[in-house]
């Protein structure tokens, strides 16, 4: 009888190990709907979640992974009937899934109607049978609401491009109620990150970024597919209430601020700048240096994405002025008697930024930046 009852007891053991290896091999391959692995979060009060679909994932993820205040982005699979499906089943176009992202952000920090300009600025919202070149069901664009409050702002957003008349026809993304979300297999995942050159080659030829630009612009500024500030009044009175009156002047009428009397110029705490209008990040303070003008200088900015320059011609000299990308906010020059190795000296105003210290940037939405400083 002993040696029976431990051979049972051996046979159960071996029975209980293998349903464990069993689910975490699913829940490694990503067919494990997200909210059983992310209870953490969901305990977490400050933290919601919105799930959008906008054709190829890759691409959406890559854009809300710059947004701050977004915690986590996930790809995957949502809106189907197919249990647990796997990327060749979606790309039929036969489960009724959408490709899609699930997004975890701190509403303190960014807004869900934020999140919905994100989405609406990377996607032809018109388009009912596919997104750029990937063509069929599976690319629609799509918003799966949450929650009646997350329904009736969808609603309510796509309601204004509409009225807007932006677009010659009506807006087909549809708004759609959240069931379940499958996160898609690991490669997919940060795919802009692990495979950048397919990803890069793969976006030019899409024709998605050619769409953006001729769209909204280079720079396309956040809240112009049909927020409340989709027009350039209601923007600028958007603005007027929200920025102070020289951080008006100084982004949006190009002003400049008085050397040695503004609040960043001798700031020498660690952390990142951002664009006060955007909250885009632009500079971090290990590219910080003291020029001696009175303003703040960096060497560098955080992305050479983040800013773009432009020749001015204002004051009767020739300068090149410094802008941000997101917002177009007028920052201040560059010039090159800076530091080696780049000899730049990007010459910004405080009134265009707005700090975030170290020890704060991961409740702000910006660990990424956090190994910037390892080492110092």
């Amino acid at each position: 009888m002993e040696n029976y009852s431990k051979i049972n007891i051996r046979l159960w053991m071996a029975v209980i190990f293998t349903l464990l290896a069993a689910a975490g091999a699913l829940i490694a391959a990503g067919h494990v709907p997200v909210e059983h692995h992310n209870k953490d979060k969901d305990m977490n009060k400050n933290m919601e979640t919105a799930t959008f679909a906008g054709g190829c994932f890759w691409c959406v993820e890559a854009a809300f992974e710059k947004v701050p205040g977004v915690i986590e982005v996930v790809s995957g699979y949502t809106g189907g009937q197919v249990e647990n499906p796997t990327y060749s089943q979606v790309t039929t176009g036969t489960t009724g899934h959408f490709e899609a992202v699930q997004v975890t952000f701190d509403p303190d920090v960014v807004s869900y109607e934020t999140l919905l300009d994100v989405l609406f600025l990377q996607i032809d919202p018109t388009d009912d049978s596919g997104s750029f070149v990937d063509r069929g069901s599976q690319y629609r664009s799509a918003v799966f609401v949450h929650d009646n409050v997350q329904k009736e702002k969808a609603l309510a957003f796509i309601r204004q491009i509409d009225e807007s008349g932006r677009f010659e026809s009506k807006v087909a993304t549809r708004v759609l109620p959240f069931n379940h979300f499958f996160k898609a297999e690991d490669y997919h995942q940060n795919y802009h990150q692990t495979n950048p050159v397919h990803y890069k080659m793969y976006r030019l030829g899409s024709g998605r970024d050619r769409f953006i630009e001729r769209t909204w612009g280079a720079c396309p500024v956040k809240g112009s597919p049909g927020a409340p500030q989709n027009d350039q009044k209601g923007r600028d009175d958007n603005l007027k209430q929200r920025l102070t009156p020289l951080q008006y002047h100084v982004t949006r009428e190009n002003g400049t601020e008085k050397a040695f009397e503004n609040e960043y110029w001798d700031n020498k705490r660690p952390g990142v700048y951002l664009d006060i209008v955007s909250g885009q990040p632009l500079f971090s303070s290990t590219d910080k240096f003291d020029s001696g003008t009175g303003w703040p200088s960096f060497s560098r900015p955080i992305d050479k994405d983040a800013v773009i320059e432009k020749e001015d011609r204002s004051f009767f000299m020739t300068r090149t002025e410094v802008r941000s990308s997101r917002a177009d906010s007028h920052l201040g020059h560059v010039f090159s008697d800076g530091p080696e190795p780049g000899k730049t000296r990007y010459c910004i105003n405080s009134a265009a930024l707005r700090f975030v210290p170290l020890e704060n940037l991961e409740e702000q939405g910006l660990e990424q930046y956090k190994p910037l400083f390892d080492g110092n």
